[in-house]
């Protein structure tokens, strides 16, 4: 016996070589959560199960008037803004949970999303995770119940300007104003005294190159700013007792 021979294409009439067809390669259908991870850095949010609550994130650094640079992770509260009054308008979402794991950002960018955060009549619960520091603090207590990580912590300070500033007694009292207006929104918004959130905004010593205050997990709650250590199961539990609790209002 002797090996089959390869077949041969003899030439077409023109004299050039037939094509070889090439040999069709099965299509695999790309799974859609490694498309979104690959494409925007993120997994597809299961929708099988309806929920009443809506989650939303304030992370990184709180953008104002000015854009920040393209590496910063930034919330931008122009997008905020809007998204709080279609969860306000829909009747479909009972309750809000705001996550924050923020540095702080724009003053009044900040004191805008905690003012309208606070104005809302549906029931919202803040949980912080990692960090809620600078402007933060406002947006955490101006929910109607606020939850803190054990290991997360809030940084408390002054206000601070970047940029051109001019040394002259009218900008040192234009800051005095923007900061008395951070502090009567945390005061009247959580347990701790005016006095004595001033004092830890003002603290020296405990933080390097700076004015301020450290508190992690616990030491918020006893400061009385935050109103409990939880987490995620906490702070779901405790809005739901709020849509409970408004629903029996309504009936």
């Amino acid at each position: 016996m002797t090996p089959e021979q390869p077949q041969r294409h003899e030439p077409a009439g023109n004299g050039a070589p037939e094509s070889v067809p090439k040999r069709k390669r099965p299509i695999r259908l790309r799974n859609a959560s490694m498309t979104a991870l690959r494409q925007f850095g993120q997994n597809n949010i299961p929708t099988d199960v309806q929920s009443d609550i809506h989650m939303l994130s304030i992370i990184g650094q709180i953008e104002g008037h000015m854009v920040l640079p393209p590496k910063n992770k930034s919330t931008k509260y122009e997008h905020i803004l809007p998204q709080l009054m279609a969860i306000e308008e829909n009747p479909k979402i009972k309750g809000l949970l705001v996550v924050l794991n923020t540095v702080g950002g724009d003053i009044e960018a900040g004191l805008a999303i905690a003012e309208m955060l606070a104005s809302m009549t549906k029931p919202t619960v803040s949980l912080i995770l990692g960090g809620g520091h600078s402007i933060g603090v406002p947006i955490a207590v101006a929910a109607d119940y606020s939850f803190i990580a054990r290991t997360a912590s809030m940084t408390i300070h002054p206000i601070r300007l970047t940029g051109l500033v001019i040394s002259v007694p009218q900008t040192y009292e234009y800051l005095e104003k923007m900061q008395d207006r951070v502090v009567k929104f945390v005061t009247s918004h959580s347990n701790i005294s005016e006095d004595r959130f001033r004092q830890l905004m003002f603290q020296t010593g405990e933080l390097v190159r700076d004015v301020g205050t450290v508190l992690v997990g616990e030491a918020a709650v006893k400061e009385g700013l935050i109103d409990e250590v939880g987490g995620l199961a906490q702070a779901i539990q405790k809005l739901h007792a709020y849509i409970n609790e408004n629903q029996k209002n309504l009936h």
